[in-house]
């Protein structure tokens, strides 16, 4: 992966850039050591890093404000961070940017439940917002794999997901407003406690925009009340083609299940030998969950037995108490854990129709034969979400730039059945450079344009989203025509500790 080189005059200045935004920040809320940096130094796509210039972390919106408008003057650019759980690398640091982290933004703020709202600070992690509310009897939807430690600043950045967007959407559907802080230091509300906002829906700009237009300090989310009970079944497949044409007949026939989770047989080999389950011997299987009533969930799980009856199923089983209902999650809960203690992987996040499941399971298969490297499959399947585990060796020279190979040949291939590049991992350094698979100059320029408005400079979150060479002359542009302070696009990464310039 091609990385820029810093802009050497920031780096030059770090002595009074960092004496800066000490001027106007607590003592403790600026980073400056490299012992300390190195807790900063990459983000989930561990593959690549490199310290950052500085890291701040204030603890309220105006704190953030001040910061950013010092690097705005300063011209240094800023890389906005939650929890540093980026899959694809879209926290990454580089070495003439500030780190801006909001863990230390974690209050819940307000709680209505009368008006079945939420309203925290963007730093409080996912799961942590239902466990406020979870006392009595609500919860808040969205709910990706990382929700232990991601940050709602991160889920909104990355518009994530989870297991059971299927029914509930994802993080822009449960999104009501936000607080929002341009690189100029400017504060903006967007939207509110209400269903509709006045005027253009900026929200949906910003959600899913990647840290490119402004730092998210604050959001009012939907929740929602717990339903009445809720029941997993787990059915084996004797391949990963027939599950997943089960899965394209589920939606087809307009039953709409709380979640569709999908695992082959390398994922499930390697959760039974982790955490032991007790998954059937099989070559894929699903977890389908409903909720309701126990008429309603009776009613579902009939249907569901019916249809996956005709694809000659391994094995059908229904959980009948929490603690079945424990285990049939357990493996899929823990599968990134589990992949991880078999070896080095990558995650890829891309998106398809439902109905070009089994085609694209087979073409995967092939792809894993002809690269010479294992592909575990885990995913949201109800949506047509995959996340592909390419299994390769850190250690091995070559393996790394082999197994983005292989990875960008699947990303291209969801492009080409009609789906898209990322669905909740965000494009970040991963996906970068396949952006023009998917969108034509004109679709690129359009995007960028926004990026002009709210950011005219291109000092936040530098070398992310789009292709570097494109960005690299939009910034240079801008240079020239005064909008911009000095140096070009981009930081110094590291892949492994070994200098990538």
């Amino acid at each position: 992966m091609q990385m820029p080189r810093p802009d050497q005059q920031v780096l030059a200045r770090k002595p009074e850039i960092v004496a800066a935004l000490r001027a106007v920040l607590p003592a403790d809320a600026v980073i400056d050591h490299p012992r300390e940096l190195k807790a900063y130094e990459c983000d989930a796509l561990s593959a690549y890093r490199c310290l950052p210039l500085a890291a701040v972390l204030p603890r309220t919106t105006a704190e953030v404000a001040a910061a950013l408008k010092v690097c705005a003057r300063e011209g240094v650019k800023v890389v906005p961070r939650g929890a540093g759980t980026s899959l694809a690398g879209g926290s990454m640091p580089s070495e003439d940017a500030v780190i801006l982290g909001l863990a230390r933004m974690n209050r819940v703020l307000e709680v209505d439940f009368d008006d079945r709202f939420i309203r925290v600070e963007a730093g409080r992690t996912n799961l942590s917002v239902t466990g406020a509310i979870e006392g009595e009897g609500w919860f808040y939807a969205p709910d990706p794999s990382s929700q232990l430690a991601c940050a709602i600043a991160g889920n909104i950045g990355m518009n994530s997901g989870g297991a059971h967007c299927l029914k509930y959407g994802v993080t822009t559907n449960n999104l009501m407003g936000l607080t929002l802080v341009t690189m100029q230091g400017e504060v903006i509300e967007l939207g509110g406690p209400f269903l509709d906002a006045p005027g253009l829906d900026l929200m949906g700009v910003i959600c899913g925009s990647e840290g490119q237009l402004g730092v998210v300090t604050e959001a009012t989310l939907r929740i929602l009340r717990k339903p009445e009970g809720a029941r997993p079944v787990l059915v084996g497949f004797p391949s990963a083609e027939v599950a997943g044409a089960c899965v394209a007949a589920i939606i087809r026939a307009g039953i709409l299940p709380v979640a569709i989770e999908f695992m082959d047989r390398p994922c499930i080999e390697a959760t039974e030998s982790f955490c032991g389950a007790g998954y059937p011997d099989c070559e894929a299987l699903l977890i389908i969950e409903v909720e309701g009533s126990e008429a309603e969930i009776a009613e579902q799980i009939g249907l569901i037995r019916a249809l996956a009856q005709g694809f000659d199923p391994v094995e059908f089983r229904e959980s009948r108490s929490e603690d079945e209902a424990k285990r049939i999650w357990l493996g899929r809960k823990s599968a990134f854990g589990a992949m991880g203690v078999m070896g080095d992987y990558m995650c890829l996040d891309g998106t398809i129709p439902v109905s070009s499941l089994p085609a694209v399971l087979g073409r995967i298969g092939a792809l894993s034969d002809e690269f010479g490297l294992k592909v575990a499959n885990v995913f949201h399947a109800g949506d047509g979400n995959m996340h592909p585990l390419i299994l390769y060796n850190a250690n091995a020279p070559g393996q790394l730039e082999l197994c983005e190979r292989l990875g960008a040949e699947i990303l291209k291939l969801c492009v080409e059945v009609g789906g898209c590049l990322t669905g909740e991992h965000g494009v970040g350094i991963e996906k970068r450079d396949l952006m023009t698979v998917q969108f034509g100059p004109l679709d690129l320029e359009a995007q960028m344009r926004v990026k002009d408005v709210f950011d005219p400079a291109w000092l936040l979150n530098p070398a992310k989203v789009f292709p570097l060479e494109v960005s690299a002359g939009r910034r240079a542009g801008q240079t020239r025509a005064g909008q911009t302070g000095a140096g070009q696009t981009g930081a110094g990464q590291t892949r492994g500790g070994q200098d990538a310039a």
